[in-house]
């Protein structure tokens, strides 16, 4: 049955948009899903990092589903905010997601993706925002987002144009961490996963919490808040136990694994 699915691998979540023969496109329930999965992988004090891909080879995702979706929204029956927690718009998840993106990543996939933190890329991957062709417009957070990702001229021409561009380009402009060969992608997905997971839970949360929190203050009071959450971070357990692990050089044993 086409869904979300939530799966686990010790401190590792992997949700997967699973409805390949539409090409992962999102159905009304499959956008609430979506939204519970994230809050699922926040709530979860065992979960330390979560991997977003796409079932099958040809799509991560396409975004609404043109039968159902779509129209709701244009009819009046729904409104785009009910979909904030499926693009992560007013998010208080402080742990790392790492994109999967394994073939088109288009419309509404394509600004789940900008929701993520680390975003890696199959070589045949391909990406574009076609919104403007149909009379509307890439509100799932790329509004917002977009811009304050990437290069202006390059974000407005995706958004105004619809260029569809692939794995290369966007790697170039930005908007990916890497793009490695398809057979390699969720291997490699897997492995920054890890690699997260074997850092402090409590300085990744703050890193999450500062970015989101500072991006929008004034200069002057972005580093006043910076510096109340700096401390915090440096007040606690894990600070305390990486400090003691770099001095005796050993691996650190966070007691924020500890769950």
């Amino acid at each position: 049955m086409a869904g979300i699915r939530l799966d686990r691998d010790g401190a590792l979540a992997v949700i997967t948009i699973d409805r390949p023969e539409k090409l992962n496109a999102l159905t009304l329930a499959m956008y609430e899903q979506l939204g519970e999965a994230f809050a699922e992988v926040r709530d979860d004090a065992r979960i330390g990092a979560a991997i977003l891909t796409g079932a099958g080879e040809r799509a991560f995702c396409v975004g609404a589903d043109l039968g159902e979706s779509i129209p709701a929204l244009t009819e009046g029956r729904f409104d785009i905010s009910e979909w904030d927690a499926a693009h992560q718009k007013h998010s208080t998840l402080d742990k790392p997601v790492v994109a999967a993106v394994n073939g088109l990543c288009l419309g509404g996939g394509f600004e789940i993706l900008l929701s993520t933190d680390i975003r890696i890329a199959s070589d045949e991957a391909q990406f574009a925002l076609p919104e403007t062709g149909v009379g509307v417009v890439p509100a799932g957070g790329t509004l917002v987002r977009l811009i304050r990702q990437i290069p202006y001229a390059w974000a407005m021409d995706l958004m105004l144009r619809g260029t569809r561009i692939d794995a290369a380009t966007a790697l170039r402009y930005g908007i990916l961490n890497q793009v490695v060969p398809a057979v390699e992608l969720q291997s490699t997905a897997v492995s920054v996963a890890e690699e997260l997971l074997s850092r402090s839970r409590t300085a990744i949360a703050t890193v999450k919490r500062a970015v989101r929190e500072l991006a929008d203050l004034p200069k002057g009071e972005a580093f006043v808040r910076e510096a109340e959450l700096g401390q915090l971070a440096f007040d606690s357990d894990d600070a305390r136990e990486g400090l003691a692990a770099f001095a005796a050089r050993r691996p650190p044993v966070f007691p924020s694994h500890e769950v």
